[in-house]
């Protein structure tokens, strides 16, 4: 999984405490807001214990008990003390909520530097370092304002460049929840989706039945994330590929044949479902149809890298398929399956020129040209699979 960008905020937030009122205050209240004003955290801290030991229900010592954790980046005890006044009272709400909102923006831009200084170290362990601390400041910023997608996007991205997927469904979900995320789909299915890779060749293996059956309850899962988020953004590439490779992954191939069938009846101008039923009918070694919707893909983006990739490869193995049947059958002399080289032949050139720094692409273009005894063309794409490679 590639690592994300992450998102900053800038808000501008009067940081410095209020003092409230003329309201007649303990001794202990007293001294802690003379002590804050010295920025004295640590008597603060004192008095302010004292304070609301001798008087639990004080909402006032809370208040300010929350406010020098604050300030002493004691954000698990800062956050307590504020619920705590608040369940007293409201009468400290307004200052409350001004502090979380500016201890919110600046544990989020905190946890952003920390990721990215983590994507740049070359040290492991430093690496790893860095995105705890990051994890962290994301964690005690959606406390603070649980409603910020935002801040669960950027809680997901940090797991997810930590390679703790299963830790990232959670902030996926809650994207999802408030406001029907894009990335929360994608990124949710996506994760569903790998996991069921990797327990299905586990399964190959080890030949463990609770690992197949993990793996069919992952991709079920991500059908069902996908199907959700394909209604909502149905020219999502990612969401559809990833969805039709579930399909598969699932025993469910022709459920999405038939699902991708619809889809192309219902909005033929879209080359997405077009490209992806291609895939499907590939899968199924349907070479003649497969070479028509990646052909009408094409026709609707003429620069439709995968779908022009994909038809080249689709003639690449009818061509091979209708070899071997030829040898199987004793036809040594059968030439028909190089017609389907020279036809992929054009693709593969185009598909190069557009994605030029793709080895395996440089490689399967070489093949081809010895197939139709294109020597020097051969030996030349060989050699740029090879220099991109090293």
């Amino acid at each position: 999984m590639q690592k994300s960008k992450l998102y900053t905020v800038v808000v501008l937030l009067l940081t410095g405490l209020v003092f409230v009122g003329f309201q007649c205050s303990s001794t202990e209240i007293t001294s802690a807001k003379l002590y804050i004003q010295q920025k004295n955290y640590d008597k603060a801290l004192d008095v302010l214990q004292k304070e609301v030991q001798k008087n639990p229900k004080s909402a006032e010592g809370y208040y300010y008990l929350g406010y020098v954790y604050g300030e002493k980046d004691d954000y698990g005890n800062m956050i307590d003390a504020f619920d705590k006044s608040l369940s007293i009272s409201n009468e400290f709400k307004s200052q409350i909520q001004d502090q979380k909102k500016y201890f919110w923006a600046n544990l989020f831009n905190k946890g952003v530097s920390l990721y990215q200084k983590g994507v740049n170290s070359t040290d492991d362990d430093s690496t790893k370092v860095y995105f705890d601390k990051s994890i962290n400041m994301f964690e005690y910023a959606t406390k603070l304002e649980p409603d910020s997608v935002d801040t669960y996007k950027n809680l997901a991205f940090v797991y997810m460049g930590a390679g703790e997927n299963d830790k990232a469904i959670e902030p996926l979900q809650k994207m999802i929840k408030l406001d029907k995320s894009l990335d929360g789909y994608k990124y949710l299915g996506e994760i569903y989706y790998n996991q069921g890779i990797l327990q299905k060749q586990q399964y190959s293996s080890t030949h463990n039945s609770q690992d197949s059956v993990q793996a069919i309850e992952n991709f079920n899962n991500a059908i069902k994330v996908l199907e959700e988020g394909r209604e909502l953004y149905p020219d999502n590439p990612e969401i559809l590929l990833t969805l039709s490779n579930s399909y598969i992954n699932a025993g469910k191939a022709d459920v999405a044949l038939s699902s991708f069938k619809s889809l192309v009846a219902k909005d033929p101008d879209n080359k997405y479902y077009h490209y992806n039923y291609g895939v499907l009918l590939l899968g199924k070694n349907d070479y003649e149809n497969a070479v028509d919707q990646f052909k009408k893909a094409i026709d609707l983006d003429s620069e439709y890298q995968n779908a022009i990739y994909n038809l080249a490869v689709t003639y690449v193995k009818w061509g091979t398929a209708i070899n071997k049947m030829a040898e199987d059958n004793g036809e040594m002399e059968n030439t028909e399956y190089k017609q389907k080289y020279q036809e992929a032949l054009p693709y593969l050139e185009k598909s190069v020129e557009l994605q030029p720094d793709d080895a395996a692409t440089w490689e399967l273009l070489g093949k081809v040209y010895t197939v139709l005894d294109m020597k020097d063309d051969a030996q030349n794409a060989f050699n740029k699979a090879d220099e991109l490679r090293k």
